[in-house]
C-alpha cells in the first residue's frame, strides 16, 4: 500500500487528503479535520436482461417506518429578515401533465413503508419515478405507465446476487444523464453486510431496457445517498454512521466506464464529523461546465453560512484527485424550522406533527452554465420567525466562470401562515426558476404546490402559488416521517418544461401515502 497524507483544519479552507491504491481504505486514526481518499473497485458488476422482462420475487408485506438520523445545526432562533410574506406577481405558466405516481390505490400499488422518499426525473421520452419500495416508468407526453410497472425496487438486480438482489432497502435516487441519454438507478443495501450502494446505468435511452449493474461497498453505514451527474463522473454523497456519526463521504463513480458497461472504480473522500449532508452539483441543460471544472458540493455550515467544496477526480491517476474547501458563503441569518429539524409541521384534524428535515439542504443542487455565468440553485426549510409557519429558504448562486460562487439572490418564501417545506428547485434555459414543495397547517391537509419566477422579476420574489394536488387526509399518530427526496427536474429536450413529484395523502391514515407527478412551463421559454 502506498499512502500520501496531507493534514489541515476544516473551516480554514484547508483539507487533509490520504490516497491509497485500489481496494485500500484508510483509517482517520481520530485526527480531527482530516479528509482521506480511498479507491475501490465495484465488488459486483454485470449486464442485466431488460428491466421490462424482470419478474420480482414476492415479499411479505410489512409496515415499517424508516429510521432517520438528525444532524442538528443548533437551536438559534432569529426573525427571518428576508421573508416574502405575500404572494408575488402572477407569472404566466402553462400546466401540462398532472397524474398519479406510485402510491396507495394507484397502479395496483399498496405502501408498506414510510416515508416514500419520492424521487423522479424526466428523460428524452420517459419519466421514471422511484419510491422506497417500487419504481415505475411513464410516457412523458401522456403519463401512461409502461406495461409491467410498477416493479419492486430491487427487481433491477434480479440475478445479480448479494445484498442488492435480496434487499429492497430504499433511499432511492433516479437520475438521467442528459449528455449520454442514459438512466442511473441507485439505492442502498444495508440490511446485510457488507453495506452496499447498488448502481445501475442503462445501456440505452429506454428505461425499461438492460442495465450495467454495480455494487460498491462501504465499511460504515452509507445513509442518505444523493447523486449528481457531471461530465467526468457520477458524484454521490452519504452521511456515514458507525456507532455514532462519522461524517459525510463524497464519492465519484467512473462514468465513462459505466456508460461502456465495463468494470468501474469509485474514488471517495471521507469527511470528519463536522461535515454532514453534502449535496453534489447536478448538471442541467446542454452546456457542460467549463473544461476541467470540479464537481461542486454544498452543505449548511451554520445558521449564517453555507460551505462550498470542490471535488476534482482523476481516475487515470487517483493520487491527483482533490477535495478542497470549504469556501464559506455568508447568507442572511436563519433558524432551522422546528428547531433543528424535528417534527413540528401541523396537519388538519390531528395532533400528529410531521418531520421538517430542516437540518440539511434539500435535493437537488442544480447547476447550469449560461455561458457568461454559471448558477447553483438550492433550498432548505427554515422558521419564518413568526408565531406560526415554516418557509422555503432558496438561493441562486452565481459564478463568472471561475468556480468562485457568491450569493446572487436569496429569500424565504412564506406568503401566508401555512408551513412550506420539503422543497426542490431548478432553473430552465432562459433563467426561469421553479420551486416545488409540500404545504400543511392545522387548517389543511398536506398538499403539493409550486411557485415560479421570471428572470425579470424583482430579486428574491416568487410568484403566486400554484396547486398540483391538495391533500385529502393527514398522516395520523405514530408516524411523523415525510419524504425528502422530492425532485424538480427539467426536460432535457426542450430545456423548458419542469417536472415535479412529491407525496400527499388521499385520506387520513398511516402507511397510505400517494404521490403525484406534474409538469409545467413558464412563459418566455420556447
Amino acid at each position: 500500500m502506498r499512502t500520501i497524507t496531507w493534514l489541515g483544519v476544516l473551516g480554514l479552507g484547508l483539507v487533509g487528503v490520504s490516497c491509497a491504491e485500489s481496494g485500500d481504505t484508510l483509517d482517520t486514526n481520530g485526527n480531527e479535520g482530516q479528509v482521506e481518499m480511498s479507491v475501490s473497485t465495484a465488488v459486483l458488476h454485470d449486464i442485466s436482461p431488460p428491466l421490462r422482462d424482470m419478474v420480482p420475487v414476492m415479499e411479505p408485506k410489512r409496515h415499517a417506518e424508516r429510521e432517520f438520523r438528525h444532524l442538528p445545526l443548533g437551536a438559534r432562533v432569529v426573525a427571518d429578515p428576508i421573508v416574502q410574506s405575500a404572494p408575488g406577481p402572477n407569472v404566466a405558466v402553462t400546466n401540462g401533465l398532472n397524474f398519479a405516481g406510485v402510491g396507495a390505490g394507484d397502479l395496483g400499488f399498496s405502501p408498506d413503508a414510510a416515508p416514500p422518499d419520492t424521487n423522479g426525473v424526466v428523460g428524452s421520452t420517459q419519466y421514471v419515478q422511484w419510491v422506497n419500495e417500487s419504481l415505475a416508468v411513464f410516457d412523458k407526453t401522456t403519463g401512461a405507465v409502461a406495461a409491467g410497472f410498477p416493479k419492486r425496487g430491487n427487481v433491477i438486480w434480479t440475478g445479480f446476487g448479494g445484498g442488492c438482489e435480496i434487499n429492497n432497502d430504499g433511499d432511492p435516487v433516479v437520475q438521467y444523464d442528459k449528455a449520454a441519454n442514459r438512466w442511473i438507478l441507485t439505492q442502498f443495501s444495508v440490511s446485510t453486510t457488507p453495506f452496499l450502494q447498488c448502481v445501475a446505468v442503462s445501456t440505452t435511452a429506454d428505461a425499461t431496457g438492460s442495465y450495467a449493474r454495480y455494487a460498491f461497498a462501504y465499511g460504515t453505514f452509507p445513509d442518505y445517498p444523493k447523486l449528481g451527474v457531471w461530465p467526468d463522473a457520477y458524484y454521490i454523497t452519504f452521511n456515514m454512521f458507525g456507532s455514532t456519526f462519522v461524517g459525510a463521504q463524497a464519492c465519484a463513480y467512473d462514468r465513462a466506464r459505466m456508460l461502456a458497461g465495463q468494470t468501474a472504480t469509485q474514488i471517495c473522500f471521507q469527511q470528519p464529523n463536522t461535515v454532514a449532508s453534502l449535496l453534489p452539483s447536478d448538471l442541467d441543460g446542454s452546456t457542460a461546465p467549463p473544461a476541467g471544472s470540479p464537481n461542486f458540493m454544498m452543505t449548511l455550515a451554520t445558521t449564517t453560512s453555507l460551505n462550498l467544496f470542490k471535488f476534482h477526480v482523476d481516475f487515470a491517476n487517483p493520487a491527483s484527485s482533490t477535495f478542497t474547501g470549504p469556501t464559506v458563503i455568508p447568507v442572511v441569518a436563519f433558524s432551522t424550522a422546528c428547531r433543528n429539524g424535528a417534527a413540528c409541521i401541523p396537519q388538519s384534524g390531528t395532533r400528529q406533527d410531521l418531520d421538517s428535515l430542516s437540518d440539511r439542504l434539500m435535493y437537488r443542487l442544480a447547476f447550469r452554465n449560461f455561458g457568461d455565468h454559471q448558477t447553483l440553485m438550492l433550498n432548505h426549510s427554515v422558521s419564518t420567525g413568526r408565531k406560526t409557519g415554516a418557509g422555503i429558504r432558496w438561493y441562486e448562486l452565481r459564478s463568472p466562470g471561475t468556480g468562485n460562487f457568491t450569493i446572487f439572490q436569496q429569500a424565504t418564501f412564506a406568503p401566508d401562515a401555512n408551513h412550506r417545506w420539503m422543497g426542490s428547485i431548478a432553473q430552465d434555459k432562459v433563467g426561469n426558476i421553479a420551486v416545488g414543495y409540500s404545504v400543511s397547517s392545522s387548517n389543511i391537509h398536506p398538499a403539493i404546490r409550486y411557485a415560479v419566477r421570471a428572470p425579470t422579476d424583482a430579486p428574491g420574489i416568487l410568484s403566486n402559488e400554484i396547486s398540483i394536488k391538495e391533500g385529502g387526509g393527514s398522516q395520523l399518530s405514530g408516524l411523523d416521517r415525510w419524504g425528502d427526496y422530492s425532485a424538480m427536474t427539467v426536460d432535457p429536450i426542450d430545456d423548458c418544461t419542469f417536472f415535479f413529484t412529491s407525496e400527499y395523502l388521499k385520506a387520513n391514515g398511516t402507511f397510505n401515502w400517494s404521490t403525484q407527478i406534474a409538469s409545467f412551463k413558464v412563459a418566455g421559454c420556447q
